[in-house]
């Protein structure tokens, strides 16, 4: 194998395929990234076993067909530490990789193309649809703070996409405590079950919001039986689905809560930000004592301080006492960027649901904490 590339074409592929690639492995194979001319056209794959990045990218001049796997670390600092205008020239020489640029040579071990793993077949393609990248990334920001981490639970380690019929695409996450769910438009391929489902895991919706974050095209997107893959003109992302199911997402979300509240999200923010400060560290709860056209907010801790904050709300109903984690109400302020939210509440033991007022793609529920 032999080919020329300039530093600056080769980083970018080689930066998104060695994100994937796990710092400690079991097998010494995965810390290696696999490396494929064929004709005009370089391939770098890299996997952990549960997600697979591939990518492609045209070379210039003359090349010599082969493949091998390079250690994915050591080649990145490498190419990293190269003056940006450099040109790159890599070969294969028995169990090594040759690495030629200016007055630097570098030579690395390598591992048999052979020995590289391939993730499960694919089976069973249950739906196709094009996307946008903002959508994709929009989706993510707007639901990923939910998803649970290392939980016993482990559908609840990941995201929900649920496909409907109308060309619409929902994700939903839950840590069994809130709930975040937006939804995007989507352009559907050929025919689809209705209400396609499927669970990505943390790892694969994570690096789905960053590979694509730069990309200018749609995204191609299938959900099979096992498997989500992810495929622009130079990349093709795959990930496992996580095998299990989804709670019923749609008995979370209150119906019927009376009491409507429109409040400033900035001024909220600030407000949960100071009185979080003596919240209890362990527990985080907030108290929310709404009476007409004010919001008054009180935190404690353990050693007997409290704060205590006072915002303006639009509410003219029955005061309510409730308590929450302030920790899940920030990340919800944190998440919408209108200007404005509506908190829409039942009474003290009923899960609150929260809106951008200028945005219908998007619901959170908090549930409430007894203090």
């Amino acid at each position: 194998m032999k080919f020329s590339i300039s530093r600056d074409d080769f980083l970018k592929p080689l930066q998104q395929v060695a994100g994937i690639v796990e710092k400690r492995q079991t097998l010494a194979v995965l810390s290696n990234i696999l490396v494929v001319v064929e004709g005009e056209t370089l391939s770098m794959t890299g996997t952990d076993l549960e997600i697979e990045l591939v990518t492609h990218t045209k070379l210039k001049g003359t090349s010599v067909a082969g493949e091998i796997t390079i250690p994915a670390k050591k080649l990145l600092d490498i190419c990293k530490s190269l003056p940006p205008e450099a040109e790159l020239e890599i070969s294969t020489e028995e169990n090594r990789a040759l690495l030629k640029s200016g007055r630097s040579r570098f030579s690395l071990v390598t591992l048999p193309a052979s020995d590289f793993p391939n993730l499960d077949e694919h089976t069973g393609a249950t739906a196709k649809f094009e996307i946008t990248a903002d959508e994709i990334k929009n989706l993510v920001e707007n639901t990923g703070f939910a998803m649970a981490q290392q939980d016993v639970r482990y559908y609840l380690n990941g995201m929900l996409f649920e496909i409907s019929s109308n060309n619409s695409l929902k994700a939903v996450a839950t840590d069994g405590h809130r709930l975040a769910l937006s939804h995007a438009d989507i352009v559907v391929k050929g025919d689809i079950n209705t209400s396609t489902q499927a669970i990505v895991p943390r790892k694969g919706v994570l690096e789905l919001a960053r590979l694509f974050n730069e990309a200018e095209n749609s995204i191609e997107i299938t959900l099979g039986n096992n498997y989500i893959q992810a495929k622009t003109e130079n990349i093709v992302f795959s990930s496992k689905l996580v095998d299990g199911k989804f709670p019923d997402y749609e008995r979370v979300i209150p119906k019927g809560g009376d009491k409507l509240v429109f409040v400033n999200r900035e001024e909220l923010r600030f407000a949960l930000n100071r009185v979080a400060i003596l919240s209890n560290d362990k527990f985080r709860g907030v108290r929310l004592i709404l009476n007409s056209g004010n919001l008054q907010l009180i935190a404690n801790n353990p050693e007997q301080e409290q704060a205590e904050e006072n915002v303006t709300v639009d509410y003219q109903g029955q005061d309510l006492e409730i308590g929450f984690n302030v920790s899940y109400l920030l990340d919800v302020m944190n998440t919408i960027r209108d200007k404005e939210v509506e908190l829409l509440l039942t009474d003290s033991n009923s899960s609150g649901v929260i809106k951008s007022k200028g945005d219908e793609k998007s619901l959170y529920v908090v549930m409430p904490m007894r203090l």
